[in-house]
């Protein structure tokens, strides 16, 4: 059985750090669900591209999909006002830290690891990155400002210009270094 990864996307997330891991994981064979934060399977991303999700966050709920054994990694863009309309969405951030405590791959990018992750607790202990500036906003973990960030399970990264890297790290981490360099030479990276 393959890999399954969950990606949430609230209105006003970053588009390019939602499209670029998905279509690079998906290319790497792994299955990724796209979830809708709200009631409506299309979401708007900041720049104002639609995106059609598979699902959404409710109709998970509904049907017992936001169970940590089911996934195996958890990802989430950023952007403004996505990050924020993500962290308000308890169901998402209950399911992240389900993960978290499975000892699931859980990563986010740009804004979303200092105003999702960090209200969650999931930095505690931990070292990440995210946005220039947004750190500021953070209290628990340690910052850096590597491009990508791997601390155990938890991927974290910077921003629009690093989501390749993210979705390599992601690769890596579930399928192995392997696939990641399988992926760098057939996409021409």
């Amino acid at each position: 059985m393959g890999k399954k990864a969950l990606v949430f996307l609230a209105a006003g997330f970053e588009e390019v750090e939602a499209v670029t891991p998905i279509d690079y994981l998906r290319r790497a064979g792994i299955a990724v669900t796209i979830a809708a934060v709200g009631q409506d399977r299309l979401v708007k991303g900041v720049h104002g591209i639609v995106f059609t999700a598979d699902t959404t966050i409710g109709e998970l709920e509904k049907s017992g999909g936001l169970s940590a054994a089911a996934w195996d990694a958890v990802f989430v863009p950023g952007g403004m006002p996505g990050a924020s309309n993500l962290a308000a969405c308890a169901p998402a951030g209950n399911f992240y830290k389900a993960m978290a405590a499975a000892g699931k791959v859980s990563a986010a990018i740009c804004a979303s690891p200092a105003v999702f992750l960090a209200p969650l607790g999931i930095l505690e202990g931990k070292w990440f990155t995210c946005y220039p500036g947004m750190e500021k906003q953070v209290s628990s973990g340690t910052w850096t400002s590597g491009r990508v960030v791997v601390d155990g399970n938890l991927i974290t990264s910077r921003g629009p210009g690093t989501a390749a890297d993210f979705a390599l790290a992601l690769i890596e981490k579930l399928l192995g270094p392997a696939e990641a360099e399988k992926l760098v030479k057939d996409a021409l990276l």
